[in-house]
């Protein structure tokens, strides 16, 4: 029977770069990588498609989907619900590759909860303006909903302590790197 792959969290707050920093952590094969599409029932932003970056479902779906048990989490966050499907990660963990959830910091403290052997890195902006000027740069929100993420990334980061690595997202390739080498560290073992 083939090794079950390894569970590994990439969290941090709001605009910090995960989607970033996953796509190029993800263009080394040697890895093993799967990556867990999550569902989520915002609109989807310019250029994103479902079933690829994101599952775009109603409210209705997802909160059925959480009557039923089939999310691994899920959180609320600002006025939208974001979860992980549960049986696509099991499938992929049970077929031996390593699974990456890029999760809002509620959502990684489900799975924290009840996955101990679970890698789990939070990225941290260098500063809180970097962060809020890229927040910002994005210009897919209303002025109101940045203020909410704002709010939201400056009570995140003070739970770096529930992740055994915390990586500073100062640039996107030595950022991937930091990352990899977490990772490879735990294939080793």
């Amino acid at each position: 029977m083939e090794k079950r792959g390894i569970l590994i969290i990439l969290s941090g707050p709001s605009g910090v770069g995960k989607g970033t920093v996953r796509k190029e952590v993800f263009k080394h094969d040697d890895l093993n990588l799967k990556y867990s599409i999550s569902m989520t029932t915002r609109a989807p932003r310019f250029g994103e498609i479902d079933g690829i970056d994101y599952y775009f479902v109603s409210k209705e779906r997802f909160e059925q989907a959480i009557k039923n048990n089939e999310l691994l989490e899920y959180a609320e966050f600002v006025g939208n619900y974001y979860g992980t499907p549960k049986s696509m990660v099991e499938k992929e963990l049970d077929n031996g590759f390593n699974v990456m959830l890029e999760i809002e910091v509620d959502g990684a403290n489900q799975v924290i909860r009840n996955c101990k052997d679970c890698i789990t890195i939070f990225l941290v902006p260098p500063d809180f303006q970097e962060l809020e000027q890229r927040i910002r740069k994005r210009k897919t929100e209303e002025e109101q909903v940045v203020q909410k993420r704002l709010y939201k990334a400056r009570q995140e980061i003070e739970l770096t302590n529930n992740y055994r690595h915390v990586v500073v997202n100062d640039d996107v390739e030595s950022t991937a790197q930091r990352v990899i080498d977490i990772i490879r560290s735990y294939q080793k073992k």
